[in-house]
């Protein structure tokens, strides 16, 4: 029996999760949940990165301290693109910026008039988003950033929470691989782009893989919890590289959505598709466990109904998740579709839904039933899209869907996507990501070998859910709408 300890960080919440290995089968115990509430202050919006790193030692005193656990493994994952400067004696320089934060508004164009897109495509794989941490970086030179000027080291959100766990200051393969900034054919930093845009290439760290040992936890950290010289494992330390080495998959045929407050859909390939083809599909490629690539589309997930219930508790009316997802079955069906990625910025996400609505030449769900249901009848539709596109670039059809991660426990929204998309779909399992996390760190400390036999270990550990297609005329009309609308 082995125990590993996963931090899984996410967009809402943050977890320590307790995961025990047991004759070639895992459980999992939530042993400490916290928020992760950005903070803004004046126009900017920021992480709460010390009440973060705060939480992560209180679920180190709980597991040793409290539950008297001897750890075989620590391993951090949380969202992917944010990052950290530090100073020569590495110290934060500044709090971390949100990717959500406006600063980077404008900022593709500003890079493209220096660097011409089809470059930076073919430096570095990845789909464009202005969230992307090249652009923060960018955004940070051109306003003139003191702390950009003194920085000497940066490190993505998960390598600086390992850095204060550890006292080692590396990158980790897939977190690296979603900056817009690493090169996936030389399997280094796209240092290129860094030279064009002035930007310093001595802050960026050696890159290990997934599975790699920082080494033990620091004295003083080991001590305060109770806990022992407990290794310290590069995980999945992007959350989604995680979740797809632990997505219960058999053969060849099937991609994965893992669905949470991001949507993010692809298969897993052996090397990465960096050409006209996905340049044109505005696909990415980022890097995942054992040297595979994670071939995706980024989707504007349940954040939306995320804002929609955080919108209508400000204005006094509670929803739970539940309560939505039950209401939305009553909704009249395809009464408006959205773009699910037209919403990238925070607040009053149902107004900036009715107003997108209203530009398309719909009439406005008002309802919080039929907002509820008119975001899940669109990503559905949105799922469809970035399927058609991945078998276009692969030149083979796509038999079944996996949906993971917390979004998978949303039964209606994965009929939906069988319904929209015709295809077989696998729900669970919900905890993919802690699981990827925990397994990974697993294979690092010897006791497991290879993708095959953590998915092995997943499929024997937990249920899962089968949706079969209903496909109908309403669906296919609905498309054909919703294709019109986002005109992509």
């Amino acid at each position: 029996m082995s125990h590993y300890l996963a931090f899984d960080l996410g967009a809402e919440s943050g977890r320590a999760i307790l995961g025990t290995l047991e004759s070639g089968r895992l459980t999992l115990d939530e042993i400490h949940r916290f928020p992760n509430t950005p903070v803004r202050v004046f126009s900017s919006l920021y992480w709460d990165t010390l009440r973060l790193w705060h939480e992560i030692q209180q679920g180190l005193k709980i597991a040793g301290r409290d539950r008297q656990t001897a750890l075989n493994g620590i391993g951090v994952d949380t969202w992917g693109v944010d990052f950290a400067l530090l100073d020569a004696s590495g110290a934060l320089l500044e709090n971390p910026r949100h990717y959500r934060d406006a600063r980077t508004n404008g900022m593709l164009a500003a890079v493209f008039n220096i660097v011409p897109r089809e470059e930076v495509f073919a430096q570095t794989g990845i789909q464009f988003m202005q969230i992307n941490s090249l652009y923060q970086l960018y955004a940070m030179r051109l306003a003139g950033s003191p702390a950009l000027d003194c920085a000497r080291t940066l490190l993505m959100t998960p390598d600086l929470l390992n850095y204060w766990l550890t006292g080692v200051a590396k990158s980790e393969l897939t977190i690296a691989s979603t900056s817009q900034f690493y090169n996936p054919r030389r399997a280094g930093w796209a240092t290129e782009l860094f030279d064009r845009l002035d930007l310093p290439k001595s802050i960026l760290p050696e890159i290990v893989a997934p599975g790699a040992c920082l080494g033990p936890l620091l004295p003083q950290i080991a001590e305060a919890s109770h806990l022992s010289a407990v290794p310290v494992y590069e995980t999945g330390s992007h959350d989604t590289a995680s979740a797809v080495a632990a997505v219960p998959s058999e053969g060849d045929s099937w991609c994965y959505i893992s669905s949470g407050t991001w949507s993010l859909m692809g298969v897993e390939i052996d090397a990465p598709v960096i050409d006209a083809r996905s340049l044109a599909l505005n696909l990415t490629n980022e890097m995942g466990a054992c040297g595979k690539t994670r071939l995706l589309k980024n989707i504007a997930g349940l954040w939306l109904l995320q804002e929609c219930r955080r919108a209508w508790a400000l204005a006094g009316r509670e929803y739970s998740y539940d309560e939505l997802t039950t209401m939305a079955t009553g909704a009249p069906p395809f009464s408006a579709v959205i773009d699910p990625d037209a919403f990238l910025e925070p607040d009053e996400m149902p107004a900036k839904i009715s107003a997108h609505c209203h530009a398309t030449g719909q009439p406005a769900p008002e309802s919080a039933a039929a907002i509820a249901r008119t975001i899940f009848e669109s990503l559905a539709l949105r799922y469809r899209e970035v399927l058609e596109s991945l078998e276009s670039l692969l030149g083979r059809r796509i038999g079944t869907i996996h949906i993971v991660g917390g979004g998978s426990r949303n039964r209606v929204l994965n009929q939906f996507v069988a319904d929209a998309c015709d295809r077989t779909v696998i729900a669970g399992p919900a905890e993919a990501t802690a699981m990827g996390n925990v397994l990974i760190q697993a294979m690092g400390a010897g006791e497991l070998s290879g993708l095959s036999a953590v998915r092995e270990i997943v499929r024997r550990s937990c249920a899962l859910e089968t949706f079969t297609p209903k496909p109908a005329a309403s669906w296919e009309k609905a498309y054909e709408k919703f294709r019109q609308v986002v005109r992509r």
